[in-house]
């Protein structure tokens, strides 16, 4: 199924194309649609098409601007372009663009869908090519691309003079001049069964990462994929950054047999500062990516909450160092991961009764030491989270028999393992906590969008856009959907007010459209829900 937005400054276009083709008997999703370029922007940047399907004369911004933004934030998006002006410059600057089919109004419903179908089979071909693992094992065992790789990875480690990286830039035709960097890195998971599945993904940010023009892309190792991100101007590299790992995670999002995790590396100012930046999305990712079970954005920032205990209590700082078989056992462990660990712990212990209080006694030490050390790199100290643990009273009693040993450990570990995923998300609690206080008292506005949200918030539109998503479990555009319809559930209960009025008073500028959404988010038209809100409910004995 391939998604498609439409943008048109005119109402009665958007609607034909929205009632006269049946979408649901076709390979096709509606996603969504609006009224000029700007709206339309913000909109496509949160629920990310597979195909646009554009006006080329709209107010504000025109067809192509639109197209031309659209393939710069995300360049996989396909664009149809609409006019009516039969004019070689537009065709001209469309193609060069990369929009893919030129329709000239009037046209029919027909012909849309030969242009959608030429496009969806343009999609399907290229992801084919990219699952390719033949092609893609041939692409790196080249001679060429074994040097390019030995040099971008030499890059990303510091071992390389600057005139080293002038000298094989050139002679490997790679174009890395800029004035600030950043390193993208992403790691990739899977089952042994689902294997080549890492070839695929990789195969898809290569390709991806060709298709900005300030990015340049590498597989450093098996489940690793670098990007490295250069810019002209400081204040673009986050709003960059977040437009390629989203775009990653749009390439990621229909291969559930890889989770993709992105580390966004701080930016530097200078070729030599590209170690430090891929230092840091690297102690990001090796602190996160065990644990996390879902494709995910990572910012370096985020990384910030660690050790800021030392800071406040110093005497209490305990080693971080991976040398604690413990400590890495806890700080990736899962909850479901707990009956095994405890597993491992009986079997410690040996099966001599006799001495088990005695060798439990140095195992709970050890298992305390370990989730005091989770708790201090999250921030905080364990005789805030967990004090009753360093108590004697505790130990006794964690050890009077195997099975407290077991009721006991199972209960702290689950503790400290709901208490580090806590800190992982909380960071933006705060600011999601802000914006949908914002939605809630702004949804009736039609001008309401990610832009002004994020404006609101102090966020880039990228980066609120990764944070919501991962933080609420649906896209910003589907959460101001949800509110709007629930508003126009409410008001369709409990008042007599028309549809058209509702459509308006809910945030909503086109009752049609109102009507698409509203019975594609409830399965029936305001008019049936009406209806069956005032049916009374049937009698029970």
């Amino acid at each position: 199924m391939h998604s498609v937005f439409i943008v048109d400054d005119e109402i009665i276009v958007r609607e034909g194309i929205r009632e006269k083709i049946a979408w649901d008997e076709t390979p096709f999703s509606l996603a969504g649609e609006a009224g000029d370029g700007e709206i339309a922007l913000s909109m496509i940047q949160d629920i990310k098409p597979d195909i646009l399907i554009t006006d080329i004369k709209m107010p504000f911004m025109d067809g192509l601007e639109l197209s031309r933004l659209v393939k710069k934030i995300q360049p996989w998006i396909k664009i149809i372009i609409l006019s009516g002006h039969d004019e070689f410059e537009y065709a001209k600057k469309a193609i060069s663009i990369g929009v893919e089919e030129y329709i000239l109004k009037p046209f029919s419903s027909e012909d849309l869908l030969v242009s959608l179908t030429k496009v969806a089979k343009k999609i399907d071909t290229e992801k084919a090519q990219l699952d390719d693992i033949k092609y893609l094992k041939k692409q790196l065992e080249s001679n060429i691309t074994a040097d390019r790789e030995k040099f971008l990875t030499r890059l990303v480690l510091g071992n390389i003079s600057a005139e080293e990286v002038m000298q094989y830039s050139s002679e490997l035709k790679l174009d890395i001049s800029g004035r600030y960097y950043s390193v993208c890195i992403c790691g990739i998971r899977t089952t042994a069964e689902n294997f080549s599945e890492l070839y695929k993904m990789k195969s898809r940010m290569m390709d991806l990462a060709s298709s900005f023009d300030n990015v340049t892309g590498f597989s450093f190792s098996l489940e690793k994929f670098i990007f490295i991100l250069r810019s002209t101007v400081a204040d673009t590299i986050e709003e960059d950054l977040y437009s390629l790992a989203e775009a990653v995670l749009h390439q990621s999002s229909d291969n559930p047999a890889c989770t993709v995790a992105i580390a966004l590396g701080s930016m530097v100012d200078r070729i030599s500062g590209i170690k430090l930046s891929y230092s840091t999305a690297e102690k990001l990712l090796e602190s996160r990516v065990m644990i996390l079970k879902k494709n995910c954005i990572l910012n370096s920032e985020d990384s910030e909450i660690r050790d800021t205990n030392a800071e406040k209590d110093p005497q209490h700082t305990i080693s971080l160092s991976g040398s604690d078989p413990i400590v890495d056992r806890l700080r990736y462990a899962a909850v479901s991961d707990i009956d095994s660990i405890i597993a491992e712990f009986i079997s410690l212990l040996g099966e001599n009764e006799e001495q088990f209080d005695i060798m439990a006694s140095y195992l709970v030490v050890d298992i305390i030491m370990a989730i005091s050390a989770i708790i201090s790199e999250n921030g905080s100290s364990i005789k805030e989270q967990m004090p009753e643990i360093v108590k004697r009273e505790f130990v006794t009693k964690a050890v009077s028999s195997k099975d407290a040993f077991i009721h006991e450990m199972h209960r702290i570990i689950e503790n400290v393992i709901r208490f580090r995923d806590s800190k992982i998300h909380s960071r933006y609690s705060d600011a999601i906590l802000r914006a949908k206080k914002y939605i809630s008292d702004n949804y009736a506005n039609p001008d309401i969008c990610l832009h002004s949200v994020a404006e609101e918030i102090a966020f880039s539109p990228n980066h609120f856009s990764a944070v919501f998503s991962q933080e609420c479990g649906m896209t910003f555009i589907e959460y101001l959907t949800k509110i709007r319809v629930n508003q126009a559930k409410k008001l369709l209960r409990t008042t007599k007010m028309l549809s058209s009025d509702i459509c308006y008073k809910t945030g909503f500028n086109d009752p049609h459209y109102f009507s698409f959404i509203f019975k594609k988010t409830t399965g029936i038209s305001p008019r049936e829900y009406r209806i069956s809100a005032d049916q009374p409910e049937e009698e029970h004995d």
